[in-house]
């Protein structure tokens, strides 16, 4: 029924979104996991003003927050499919195609924002874009969106690995992500962020990890009573989409699309920072203990990652785009 389902979509997608239609226009349908409330919005509403402003409305922008059209997996195979979508993603999702993309999400790659944008606006980066193209028919857009640190969120504190011992925690399930959650003590469990509130409040899951603005947006504050800040992953993320529906757009309007995504992604990352410490405190005025930790002994577990998952090599032409 989920493949058929998706299937239908997929034509539905193709027959609106993939090229031009009878009024010379194209269409591209936005879709992100997160609400329409998340510092990410601000971005996806400036790139969807902008791109139609530039392109005198020949390319039409519609925003579908909340996974309104599915899973970002299964919105990823619907632009394999040519059709007219893009969907905000981290590196993760990308791995299965180019494996590089995954060390975006590995542990205590980069320190915050700057760095991870000098990451994914460098060379480096345009190879494993090209290499995407070819691999999976997919096309970057910019990958310069910025949802935060992620930290942990449980029910008892956490100060150390060890305290996370036979905790199934949820996390999304690409390799390198369920690897670092392995090594930072606990059982990873993939599932959907949409079901993570229910799994929680029903205790098929004992704690989750996320950015603060997923997690407020999500309203998890109102099942977990912790939140430790480990920042063990700097949530860096693109905005995928077809590079069959990408190609069909004249040159013109490709410079604009990208361009424009470039300059919201750093609205949208910029409107993030801005809104951590407000997010820390509401959360805490809602009943949920933050707690700085020493991260030294989070760091040291996860170290392992790199190796385990062949990025060694990759890990050490990052330090060199950071100047390390």
């Amino acid at each position: 029924m989920k493949k058929m389902m998706l299937l239908l979509s997929v034509a539905a997608g193709l027959a609106v979104c993939s090229g031009a239609n009878a009024a010379g226009e194209y269409k591209l349908n936005v879709s992100s996991s997160l609400t329409a409330e998340d510092p990410m919005f601000k971005g996806l509403n400036q790139f969807k003003a902008e791109v139609e402003k530039r392109s005198a409305g020949k390319i039409e922008v519609k925003l579908f927050p909340s996974s309104q059209l599915g899973p970002d997996e299964d919105v990823l195979e619907q632009a394999r499919a040519g059709a007219g979508v893009a969907v905000l993603v981290d590196g993760g999702r990308l791995a299965p195609f180019v494996k590089e993309f995954g060390v975006l999400g590995a542990p205590y790659l980069a320190n915050n924002f700057a760095e991870m944008r000098k990451v994914v606006t460098s060379p480096l980066f345009e190879g494993w874009s090209q290499k995407l193209r070819t691999a999976s028919g997919h096309q970057i857009l910019s990958f310069n969106w910025y949802q935060g640190d992620r930290h942990l969120l449980t029910m008892m504190p956490v100060t150390k690995p060890a305290d996370l011992a036979g905790v199934r925690m949820r996390t999304p399930g690409a390799p390198v992500w369920l690897e670092t959650i392995r090594a930072m003590g606990a059982t990873p469990t993939p599932m959907p962020w949409a079901e993570v509130y229910s799994a929680l409040q029903m205790k098929a899951i004992d704690a989750a990890e996320a950015q603060h603005p997923a997690t407020y947006g999500q309203r998890l504050f109102e099942v977990i009573k912790n939140i430790t800040k480990t920042g063990h992953i700097q949530l860096i993320t693109g905005l995928v989409g077809s590079k069959a529906w990408f190609d069909k757009l004249p040159a013109d309007l490709q410079t604009i699309v990208k361009e424009e995504a470039l300059k919201a992604g750093d609205t949208a990352s910029n409107a993030t920072i801005d809104s951590l410490k407000n997010y820390e405190k509401l959360m805490t005025e809602k009943g949920v203990k933050i707690s700085e930790i020493d991260i030294k002994p989070f760091v040291a577990s996860t170290s392992v990652v790199y190796e385990k998952l062949g990025y060694t090599e990759l890990r050490k032409q990052v330090n060199v785009i950071l100047g390390r």
